[in-house]
């Protein structure tokens, strides 16, 4: 009763609590009522901007968002189930796989909001910066046009940055299923077990063989009794038609490859292209018959179900080594035509070629074997020593074929040797770096069998065969690149031809295009057999596409974003607008500058800005792109200060003179300049230096920073005027006035010679024999001062000629020249008298 009394007391207080609250509500609600007004402040009265509520998330930015939160849950259900434990290699790949297309569909949301994003930003930049304090404040419309729009942008921003957090996340956990794969593939390959010599491992497997046939017989029956339940007459012509067709294949392969393929011997040096084709024909005829038909019987095995599925992985490897067997032979065959000398795509012996085939076959037929053996462990689940074993012994026999291959080649060499001396054969064979490769090969294989890393060993004798396959169509994959992509653009084709008459190419252009295309064919062919080498290993093309799919749409360094194809298309539009400034500047050049009146440096300097001008749009149009501000390209161009402080100061000087000289023009294009040593006519003023073409036709560069800085002699600076010196000495005794007035009439003779101001001689010296005069007359244009230099020479001398003045006297005749026996007598006549006055000297 004490306790009911109190609940009910209680009770009571609240509902008188409620009614208390409830009428100073009420009361409160009255003083701000419009029939009570309450007194108001004067800062009450003042109007404010009504608060805006935020606006609400736009559809298409939900429906991102739900997309974004299923991706993300996908991503936490699969990073949850790589944690923690080891999966197999098949189950991580399958992981790997699922979560490529989710890579692809959040990079696309990034990709949809970022265009929205910037045209969200820009609407907001469009009201300019808040007020701050003390400011008037917005309007109304303002101020709720400025919140939908910073709701926008904050959605749009919120909505990538989720995806790009995903983003990273997909691609870390793509990063370490990869890593979990590699991992397991290295401790799966250099797992160690009893090797091939341990007596352990021979009695685990003697032990183990009364199991195995005990399995052995079980599955058999099993096999039996499917087959009794399974075999009918249609069941049996189903078989017996497919194991038909495919028997039929492998035996008409042999004499279909030659009646279709034609490799006459006596053609002795066949085109390449006819080789290439032949190769072709013979592996496509070689293996695909025994590839269609391994598929049609697998294909009848399968549908009649006559088979347990624990054997169906014999069959498939059974009939999948057939097939490779039969390929390995085609692709030999293709390549190296042991039978066919002259038809061989490479230069080897045709014992080499011979060989080469018979131990290929054996090495792939040793694989197929043990291939089919293991999966017939694997069917009858045996034990653990057996399988070891059954790898073992494979792997070794497989890599004493290889050796055995290797030292029958070591013994030929030894014997052409020993019969031919030192020759040097022109065909390409197994030489000494191979060989060791192949010996360090071999040595792998049996040293990890006999020490216990079978695996190790299964895995090099697989890659060995993978790797030489890979090299051979890799071979055969260039050559026909080189020749039917890059030959048929070269010589007198009907490709090239055609290409050249309907495009308007060069033939050497087409040439270079052929050589170019065929480089990008072949770095293609070597880039997909390097994955295929890697594929073992655990690097798939997953990898390295992912890799160069970051380089390509772009990785962040810090806040900037590098993308290879924002570089690749920046450069293309600066190139497009190099391309249009030159096509500016050649119509400057050939239409439009000369059909004015500006001379021809004024007319150089227009044509050197415009393509200033242009290439600096061009670059600037190329930064845009690439989304650089004018503020970032302030800091590359600050810290490329220092730089052009220390190494690029010549450059940059060499520049700005450049720029001088266009805009001064202190030296033009066609001025007549002295620079040190050199004269000549200025033909170019380029960004780093001049051209000067001298009299002799050479060319002298001179760097603008010298014609700014030192002494230049210009020639036709103010006017095209030239002076003509001519220098004419006579002799001392000649008459001076006569020579001047002879020189004088000679420069006003001449129609170049300027009659204002007139020619002048000048008496300029006596020495010792002659008296020198200087004749001085001016030409309208320098360029002729040489050639009235040379008529002035020639008037005077012949006028000094027709004067007599320096004409030399007439030199004596000489002596007419004695006869042989003119000279004999009067040495004769000479000795006599020698005689004689010795004759008159001797006392008697």
């Amino acid at each position: 009763m004490i306790s009911m009394g109190m609940k009910r007391l209680f009770r009571a207080a609240v509902i008188v609590a409620g009614v208390a609250a409830g009428g100073a509500s009420y009361a409160q609600q009255a003083q701000t009522s419009p029939t009570a007004p309450p007194a108001q402040s004067p800062a009450a009265t003042q109007p404010q901007a009504a608060v805006p509520a935020p606006a609400p998330i736009s559809a298409e930015t939900k429906a991102a968002r739900a997309k974004l939160d299923g991706f993300k849950a996908d991503l936490d259900q699969k990073e949850a189930a790589i944690q923690g434990r080891t999966m197999p290699d098949a189950d991580l790949q399958n992981i790997r796989v699922q979560i490529e297309p989710i890579i692809a569909e959040i990079r696309t949301v990034v990709d949809e909001q970022a265009p929205k994003l910037e045209a969200s930003k820009q609407r907001l930049s469009q009201l300019g910066p808040k007020p701050e304090k003390g400011q008037p404040e917005e309007s109304a419309d303002v101020a709720r046009d400025r919140a939908e729009r910073e709701a926008a942008v904050a959605e749009l921003d919120e909505t990538q940055r989720l995806g790009r957090a995903l983003l990273v996340q997909a691609e870390q956990l793509n990063t370490q299923i990869g890593d979990l794969r590699r991992a397991g593939f290295t401790r799966a390959l250099f797992e160690q077990s009893d090797g091939l010599l341990s007596p352990s491992l021979w009695m685990n497997v003697v032990q183990a063989v009364p199991r195995e046939l005990r399995a052995l017989g079980i599955v058999l029956g099993d096999a039996l009794e499917q087959v009794q339940r399974s075999t009918s007459i249609g069941v049996l012509l189903l078989l017996g038609l497919a194991i038909g067709v495919a028997i039929a294949l492998y035996a008409g392969r042999r004499s279909l490859a030659p009646r279709l393929v034609r490799r006459d011997p006596a053609v002795t040096d066949p085109a390449r292209r006819s080789r290439l084709l032949a190769a072709l024909g013979v592996l496509i005829l070689g293996a695909g018959p025994a590839i269609a038909g391994s598929w049609i019987v697998w294909v009848a095995f399968d549908s009649v179900d006559i088979v347990p599925p624990r054997l169906e992985q014999v069959g498939r490897a059974f009939l999948s080594g057939l097939a490779f067997i039969a390929f390995v032979r085609a692709l030999i065959d293709a390549i190296l035509a042991p039978d066919h000398t002259s038809w061989r795509l490479i230069p080897v012996r045709d014992a080499s070629a011979a060989r080469i085939m018979s131990f290929a076959v054996t090495l792939a037929t040793v694989m197929v074997a043990g291939k089919v053996i293991e999966s017939f462990n694997a069917a009858i689940a045996a034990a653990l020593p057996v399988t070891v074993m059954t790898r073992a012994v494979f792997a070794l026999a497989a890599g004493l074929v290889f050796a055995e291959l290797l030292r029958r080649f070591a013994a030929r060499e030894s014997q052409d040797e020993a019969c031919l001396g030192p020759y040097v054969a022109q065909e390409v064979d197994i030489g000494g770096p191979l060989r060791s490769v192949g010996w360090f090969v071999v040595a792998l294989i049996v040293g990890s069998v006999v020490g216990g890393y079978v695996a190790l060993a299964s895995f090099v004798v697989d890659q060995a065969v993978g790797i030489s396959i890979v090299i051979a169509l890799l071979i055969l994959g260039i050559a026909f690149a080189d020749e039917f992509i890059g030959g048929s653009l070269r010589g007198q084709t009907r490709l090239a031809t055609a290409l050249q008459a309907n495009t308007g190419l060069r033939r050497r252009s087409l040439e270079q295009i052929g050589i170019l295309a065929s480089g990008i064919m072949r770095l293609a062919l070597i880039v997909i057999a390097v994955l295929l080498v890697l594929l073992p290993w655990g690097i798939e093309s997953a990898d390295v596409t992912g890799s160069l799919r970051a380089l390509f749409f772009g990785f962040n360094v810090g806040d900037v974003t590098i993308s290879l194809s924002s570089i690749l298309i920046a450069a293309v539009l600066f190139a497009a607008g190099f391309a249009v400034t030159r096509v500016i500047q050649r119509w400057l050049n050939n239409t439009f500058l000369p059909a004015t009146e500006l001379d021809a440096g004024l007319r150089n300097s227009i044509s050197t800005a415009a393509g200033y001008v242009g290439i600096i749009i061009a670059g600037m149009i190329a930064f845009t792109y690439l989304g650089l501000s004018l503020e970032r390209v302030t800091i590359v161009a600050g810290a490329l200060s220092v730089g052009i402080g220390f190494g690029l100061q010549s450059i940059v000087n060499n520049f700005i003179s450049g720029l001088i000289l266009l805009w001064e023009r202190p030296i033009r294009v066609g001025d007549l300049v002295v620079v040190g040593d050199g004269e000549g006519y200025v033909r170019r003023i380029n960004v780093r230096s001049t051209e000067i073409q001298a009299f002799d036709r050479s060319t002298i560069i001179v760097p603008n920073s010298n014609l700014i800085s030192g002494i230049v002699r210009n020639r036709v600076r103010n006017d095209r005027v030239g002076r003509v010196l001519v220098s004419i000495p006579v002799p001392r005794a000649s008459d001076p006035d006569q020579v001047a007035e002879i020189m004088r009439k000679a420069a006003l003779a001449h129609r170049e010679v300027m009659s204002e101001p007139a020619p002048r001689v000048l008496f300029k010296k006596v020495t010792e024999n002659t008296i020198d005069f200087d004749l001085i007359c001016f030409v309208d244009d320098i360029d002729a001062a040489g050639r009235v230099s040379s008529d002035i020479y020639f008037e005077i001398f012949r006028g000094l000629r027709k004067a007599g003045v320096g004409v030399p006297a007439p030199a004596p005749a000489p002596e007419p020249a004695e006869e042989p026996q003119d000279k004999a007598a009067k040495a004769e006549e000479k000795e006599d008298e020698t005689l004689t006055l010795l004759k008159d000297k001797t006392p008697a």
